[in-house]
């Protein structure tokens, strides 16, 4: 393996489509406004997936130092793991891509606020900054969130709520209550992915004494929670579709929650959970389509 293609691998091209879906839907709700902005949205989907690479060179290191990152583990070798990027350069990856997503949230927050509105273009700093040190301190450092079961609830509020509601504000400088509802999709489906990847690891993340909630709540509870969160999702989506009366080719997005129910019913079968592994791609692509569905179907 080439030292690009490490540095490739250690990015996680395969988590980067559901890093996005956010930012896609809130685009799509932004259209059926008639606030769609190009700039905006090409700016908030290169700072989102800043986050997104960020946050996976730091799972990469946390992990690594940690020693999670071990035998046990199921799926590819991580970077650090298998030498292919030492710690001390994925710690300069990780300040680089810090340094390249902040520049990029101050030219999102200058091109939507410019100087009419100081308070927001503060507050939105402020959030900037909230997502970094979030992705960033998801495995790393001494009170790393993700070993201490918190990783679902920072999942469903930034890729959720602060993805599609924060980028809806950047557009329509104001919030819809309505608008509460995808959000919710989007951050219910965001945590089942998280929370598929945490029931995949459970047992090697155990011995490791990382408490993910899979951890804590063992192998039956949460497969209970998994299916909540996903049957929430549902109707959430189909909640805002009837609220919002719209054409019958809008409900287009729901088409995306078919590959779920087929997925709902191999981890209701499962009993080995090293083999839900490609699982993971299924719940992740599946988010991804309902927010690309959605996008286009608002452009009818």
């Amino acid at each position: 393996m080439t030292k690009f293609e490490a540095w490739v691998s250690a990015a996680r091209p395969r988590t980067l489509p559901l890093s996005v879906a956010g930012i896609i839907t809130a685009g799509a709700i932004a259209k059926e406004a008639d606030l769609f902005s190009l700039p905006i949205f090409l700016l908030a989907l290169a700072t989102t997936l800043g986050l997104q690479i960020l946050s996976n060179f730091a799972n990469d290191y946390g992990d690594g130092v940690k020693g999670t990152d071990n035998h046990e583990r199921v799926g590819p070798m991580r970077a650090m793991q298998s030498g292919a990027i030492s710690a001390s350069n994925l710690k300069k990856g990780i300040a680089f891509t810090a340094l390249i997503t902040l520049l990029l949230a101050c030219v999102l927050i200058y091109i939507s606020f410019q100087n009419q509105n100081i308070w927001h273009s503060t507050l939105f700093l402020l959030l900037g900054l909230a997502s970094i040190i979030a992705a960033i301190t998801y495995t790393v450092g001494r009170y790393a969130y993700g070993y201490r079961a918190l990783g679902d609830v920072f999942v469903f509020i930034f890729f959720g709520l602060l993805s599609v509601l924060g980028s809806y504000f950047l557009f329509a400088k104001t919030l819809d209550g309505f608008i509460l509802l995808p959000a919710m999709v989007i951050g219910f489906l965001s945590t089942a992915v998280l929370n598929l990847n945490n029931m995949r690891d459970r047992l090697a993340d155990a011995n490791a004494n990382k408490n993910t909630l899979a951890v804590l709540l063992g192998g039956s509870y949460i497969k209970i929670y998994h299916y909540t969160l996903i049957v929430f999702a549902f109707l959430f989506a189909l909640l805002y579709f009837i609220i919002k009366e719209v054409a019958l080719y809008e409900y287009l997005p729901m088409l995306a929650f078919i590959p779920l129910i087929i997925h709902l019913k191999k981890v209701k079968e499962n009993t080995s959970p090293p083999l839900l592994d490609p699982e993971l791609k299924k719940v992740a692509l599946s988010t991804f389509l309902f927010s690309l569905l959605f996008f286009v179907s608002a452009w009818f």
